[in-house]
């Protein structure tokens, strides 16, 4: 920007930074990259410490954009601004800096005020005032163009469009641009500027882009105030260095491509979109918001839908290999790809199929390539375009706002990091309700993910407060890292990096969070800590998934946790925890609604849950319970079984307490791969009392590939969920 005054801003780098789960570094590409991945115990330090540090380094408005007073301004004179006055196919011109041709265009060449009103059938008014300030009032006014555009600003140090009080304005373009010069390629929008760009007032502007974008700056797009309607074939609002709209804004976006957008990610600094408030109405064929580096939001309403929406997403199709997949079963996930293959670009499962390609097409738009087909010794890839709701390239903060999202694609998106602070979300997608590359901060808000392939995934997550209800097809929290579409994109990690064991770690110190999931319901490729908050998870149904499911440790030291579901592969908290645990497994499958209780010796109620779905398995993690004393677990009315807790894990079933520590049933994912800590079943194989070496009991073979599972292990039943 030449004119406003651009605070210094760190960048993508900064973001990245002030997220406490991750350090960040910039790719050749503009995305942020995790670079370092905190220990367990630097995680559950952020328990205590996290949200007061997020507080200090929180981005504002102010961080990423100024506005100068006369962006503001909006008043103007008749007795000195120049009368522009159109009538069909002719323009009358009164005052200085401008001048009518006969067709009725009018080139502007001088700072100063303009006023127009009245229609321009077909015609063009163009801005051509380098270094200047050019004042332009729309007054009632209509400009149309057969064969390009009505309005362009060839260039200019700033133009402040008003939208005059109590009117209606509207600018309507070819559908065919004919260009002077053979070799052009701009305008190509009904609206564009070469130059800084702010739109003010309190009038109405509808904008019609036949040819290509509805209104486009190559420098930055600054909306005040107004009600602007865009209707485009391709982008509806495109400022390339930045977009930034503040409280008066009304926008409403019908566009065959992305909604509204910045696009610059080879500068530092620019490529940001950023919101302080306002009314946003986006129907969009890609992404409903991008921002090519960062993406900002203060306040505001937006009802966003993209792709055509949640039910048109992809179909998520996975295969399993065989028992094991010819990689062990001890309770682990391999190389993130939990041996299944799945269209989600990046995971090659463990029936060995290769992982997509994607990358940035010529317009900078992500692509994912599908797998590939070979005819006459061509191979050929098809594309799918992104159609995310919020999106950025690099961080991603969302202060405050109300939002309703449904996209054919993630609803957040981000390939840096995210920090939530504030604001309520109502998302449906076609794939994660919520998704960052780098790490998922959510420290407040209300988050309602109605429909999503998986609800929360991060390479981190860290909740320390808010409020999070999700349902997922799929994982509800998924610690696995990653693009989703990551193989071949300049500058990103191979989703085969983020391996089982790696310090991949989803950390809980507050909020509540509510998770419905298919698949696993807390996934970590690495490991869990919990400090507080309060965790209710509903499902899996099937035996190849599990309530909990992580391949370090989960260490937890406060906060409520229940989680109800299968038992085939059943993980507990780890023997490591200083807070007590109990995994109630029940003799056959329960319906779902129906309450199981945990009551002490004296018949006071510790915890209680009806969980959502079919379940056969309860762990309840509570400060109340204490080793040394004795509980019951009743379901309904029936009391179960009565016991005394010892150990830091305690696993019952209807007869007492089970006999401990022993190896974990089959891996995520049917060959997952690495160890078996405490929490893993006990009655999965025995080993002596008090080995936690986390190796196989001595003579322990894990079976042959496609052979069956050993004896009392079960095997998915078919059309059971599977992981991703």
């Amino acid at each position: 920007m030449k004119s406003a005054k651009i605070k210094h801003y760190i960048g993508v780098i900064a973001l990245c930074a002030v997220l406490l789960t991750s350090a960040c570094s910039k790719n050749d590409d503009g995305a942020a990259a995790a670079t370092a991945i905190p220990s367990t115990e630097q995680a559950a330090n952020q328990g205590s410490e996290g949200s007061a540090a997020l507080e200090q380094v929180n981005l504002t408005m102010d961080d990423l954009v100024s506005f100068d007073d006369e962006d503001y301004d909006t008043a103007w004179s008749a007795d000195s601004a120049t009368s522009i006055a159109f009538e069909g196919e002719s323009a009358a011109v009164s005052g200085s800096g401008a001048k009518a041709a006969e067709d009725g265009s009018v080139s502007i060449t001088a700072a100063g005020t303009y006023v127009l009103s009245g229609q321009l059938n077909d015609g063009q008014i163009t801005i051509d005032a380098p270094d200047e300030t050019v004042h332009v009032v729309l007054n009632g006014v209509g400009l149309s163009n057969k064969d390009n555009s009505p309005f362009y600003i060839v260039e200019a140090g700033k133009v402040i469009v008003t939208l005059e009080e109590g009117t209606d304005n509207t600018l309507t373009d070819g559908a065919d641009y004919v260009y002077a010069d053979a070799t052009a390629d701009e305008p190509d929008a009904a609206l564009f500027s070469k130059a800084d760009l702010i739109i003010n007032g309190t009038g109405s502007l509808t904008v019609k882009g036949n040819y290509n974008d509805g209104i486009k700056s190559k420098d930055d797009l600054l909306l005040v105030s107004g009600e602007i309607n865009v209707k485009s074939i391709d982008d509806g609002l495109v400022g390339k260095d930045r977009v930034a709209a503040l409280e008066g804004v009304t926008l409403t976006v019908d566009a065959g491509g992305d909604g509204l957008k910045s696009t610059n990610a080879e500068e530092e600094g620019k490529g940001i979109v950023a919101i302080g408030g306002g009314t946003f109405d986006i129907v969009s064929g890609n992404d409903a918001i991008q921002a090519e580096t960062s993406l900002l939001v203060e306040e505001g309403a937006f009802k966003l839908v993209s792709g055509g929406g949640s039910a048109n997403g992809e179909t998520h199709v996975e295969e399993r290999g065989g028992w094991g997949g010819g990689q062990g079963m001890m309770g682990g996930r391999q190389g993130g790809t939990e041996g299944a293959t799945s269209t989600k670009p990046g995971g090659a499962g463990a029936t060995g199929a290769a992982a997509s390609t994607s990358a940035l097409n010529a317009d900078n738009v992500e692509t994912a390539a599908l797998p590939s087909s070979t005819s006459g010794g061509v191979t050929t890839a098809t594309e799918s375009t992104s159609a995310k709701g919020l999106k950025a390239g690099g961080g991603l903060q969302v202060n405050g706002g109300a939002f309703e999202v449904d996209a054919a694609d993630d609803a957040v998106h981000t390939n840096g990091s995210l920090l939530i602070n504030g604001g309520t979300f109502l998302l449906a997608s076609g794939d994660d309700g919520i998704h960052a590359d780098a790490s998922v901060t959510i420290a407040g808000g209300t988050i309602n993910i109605t429909t999503s392939y998986e609800g929360v995934e991060g390479s981190t997550i860290t909740v320390s407060g808010g409020e999070i209800a999700l349902t997922a097809s799929d994982d509800g929290f998924n610690v696995a890292g990653g693009n989703d579409s990551n193989a071949g994109m300049p500058g990103r990690a191979s989703q085969d990096s983020f391996a089982a064991g790696s310090d991949r770690l989803l950390t809980i110190s507050g909020g509540t969070i509510t998770v419905n999931a298919n698949g696993d319901g807390l996934d970590a490729n690495g490991s869990i800590v919990m400090s507080g908050g309060t965790v209710y998870v509903n499902g899996p149904t099937g035996n190849g998934n599990g309530s909990l499911d992580y391949d370090g440790t989960f260490d937890i030291s406060g906060g409520l946790l229940i989680a109800a579901g299968s038992s085939g592969m059943v993980q507990a908290t780890s023997e490591t925890s200083t807070q007590q645990s109990i995994l109630m497994t029940f003799p056959q499958s329960l319906q779902g609604g129906t309450n199981v209780r945990l009551v002490d010796g004296d018949g006071n109620e510790i915890a209680a849950f009806a969980p959502e779905k079919t379940f056969q398995s309860v762990l309840f993690s509570s400060p109340d319970i204490k080793q040394g004393s004795t509980y019951v677990i009743y379901s309904g009315d029936t009391k179960i079984v009565e016991f005394e807790v010892t150990s830091s894990v305690t696993w019952v079933n209807e007869s007492g307490i089970t006999t401990g520590g022993g190896m974990g049933g089959p891996g995520g994912g049917m060959g997952g791969g690495a160890g078996m800590g405490g929490g893993q079943r006990p009655d999965r194989g025995q080993r002596p009392e008090g080995d936690q070496s986390g190796q196989p009991p001595e003579g322990f073979e894990p079976p042959a590939d496609g052979a069956a599972p050993p004896a009392g292990a079960e095997a998915p039943a078919a059309g059971s969920p599977q992981m991703q």
